[in-house]
């Protein structure tokens, strides 16, 4: 009985300490990104001095009655809309979820700012913007971008903003409107394990959900629009 108490005692150490492991990983991968990129985030005022821009990344989120873009995202794309009309970029793109015909976060997104009076030539769509990681991928590797302002909520950009200057990109970011929505809590959260699962993934540079052909923003934006079909195809 004695042995089978020791066994046990023995097993709830190693077991305290893997937890305590995870814990002081989690936490101070956090600490590092944070710490990493906090420098990056300013506001239009000081965007406006940067030179060379090659565009604005909008981070997609959800939209509601397929039309209609939600509050968060909503206020990420008034910020990128003041940010381009005060000259920071040129160029938009905007990255979000279009997996299928059924739902498409990007157009939505960009009929927005259409509406807002950006011209639709300066607004290009990634349609495979599934994640935050694959968005960045896929500014480097497929938009050519490299030096990029990220628009987003604040809790967001520390995120994004790493994770694009893993993939070599000169990456600023403007916090969108500082409110706090529903389910904050949750988010933040969620973040903590999103930066962790990001930091490796950007480390080994693991293949997005989707590449595809280059489209260089050195032309219309246009010619990532729908052609009335899906953009990604579902395999």
């Amino acid at each position: 009985m004695k042995k089978i108490k020791k066994i046990f005692k023995y097993i709830c150490i190693i077991i305290g300490i893997i937890i305590l492991a995870v814990v002081v990983f989690t936490v101070g991968i956090n600490v590092y990104v944070r710490l990493s990129t906090k420098n990056r985030i300013i506001d239009v005022d000081e965007a406006e001095e940067l030179t060379n821009v090659d565009c604005i990344i909008v981070l997609g989120a959800s939209v509601k009655n397929g039309d209609t873009p939600s509050l968060m995202l909503s206020d990420r794309l008034d910020r990128a809309i003041e940010a381009y009309n005060a000259g920071v970029a040129k160029k938009i793109i905007m990255s979000g979820d279009h997996g299928s015909k059924y739902y498409n976060e990007v157009q939505v997104m960009k009929d927005y700012a259409i509406s807002k009076g950006v011209p639709s030539e300066d607004i290009f769509m990634d349609h495979a913007g599934f994640s935050t990681y694959d968005t960045m991928y896929r500014a480097k590797e497929i938009f050519g971008a490299k030096k990029v302002v990220i628009i987003t909520q604040r809790y967001h950009l520390y995120r994004s903003i790493y994770v694009a200057k893993m993939f070599g990109m000169d990456a600023y970011g403007i916090a969108a409107e500082d409110v706090r929505y529903h389910g904050q809590t949750k988010r933040d959260i969620r973040e903590i394990v999103a930066v962790n699962k990001d930091f490796i993934w950007s480390l080994f540079k693991f293949k997005p959900t989707f590449l595809g052909e280059k489209i260089p923003l050195n032309q219309s934006g246009d010619v990532t629009n729908d052609k009335g079909g899906d953009i990604i195809k579902e395999e």
